[in-house]
């Protein structure tokens, strides 16, 4: 179990923390969201004198083909496709990183073990983490090996090897009937559309789990 919190919750909104981040950094910051998108809209939207402080976006959402949510559409980019619209119209550096490439990052039985021979708190809880993720892939979409989503887009902004990425057009689908927040990437440029995004298309698998071994041992 997690031990009680220390730290009191901060009474600023999101995008108040964000413009502040953002201002008072010495150089320009890489934004990584990991849900949907409505926070970063609202910044550019809102706070456009700090579009010059943001240095990239990597996202974990969208998919290069079919989503989590219903027929096409991924959780991040259903839940607010109009940001995401946004966000993908900036002209921002942006990378997306989606269900396509999170689903060769499969928790196996020998990453746990791995991940468990670290040896400190860390290891013992992340493990402990893993296995219940694990059964609920299992049961909800028969995976006994769960696919680990958010820490890509962190293992990317280390390490840009860790994955390939194709430079594509993506569009936001934000009146479909049955494909709101689906993620368009024109991955053969049958659009001849200006290139929005660096898309995520193969992982590292090796190089991803040996940087997620090497944190947690710099951990207690």
């Amino acid at each position: 179990m997690l031990p009680a919190p220390t730290v009191p919750l901060d009474e600023r909104s999101a995008l108040e923390l964000i413009g502040e981040i953002l201002e008072s950094a010495p150089a320009p910051v890489t934004l990584v969201p990991t849900g949907p998108l409505t926070n970063i809209a609202m910044l550019l939207e809102q706070r456009a004198d700090l579009r010059g402080k943001i240095k990239e976006i990597i996202w974990m959402g969208g998919s290069t083909g079919r989503g989590n949510v219903g027929a096409y559409a991924e959780f991040n980019a259903w839940v607010d496709p109009e940001a995401a619209d946004v966000v993908f119209k900036s002209g921002l550096p942006l990378t997306m990183v989606g269900l396509n490439i999170s689903h060769q990052a499969l928790i196996t039985e020998e990453v746990i073990q791995s991940i468990g021979a670290i040896g400190n708190e860390t290891s013992a809880f992340g493990v402990e983490l893993l296995r219940f993720f694990c059964s609920t892939y299992d049961a909800v979409e028969s995976m006994p090996e769960g696919p680990l989503h958010d820490p890509i887009t962190i293992a990317i902004a280390i390490d840009r090897a860790v994955a390939t990425v194709q430079r594509s057009h993506v569009d936001i689908e934000t009146k479909g009937e049955f494909t709101s927040g689906a993620t368009a990437v024109d991955l053969h440029d049958m659009l001849k559309k200006e290139p929005n995004a660096d898309v995520a298309i193969t992982l590292d698998v090796p190089r991803f789990w040996q940087l997620i071994r090497e944190a947690v041992a710099n951990l207690k």
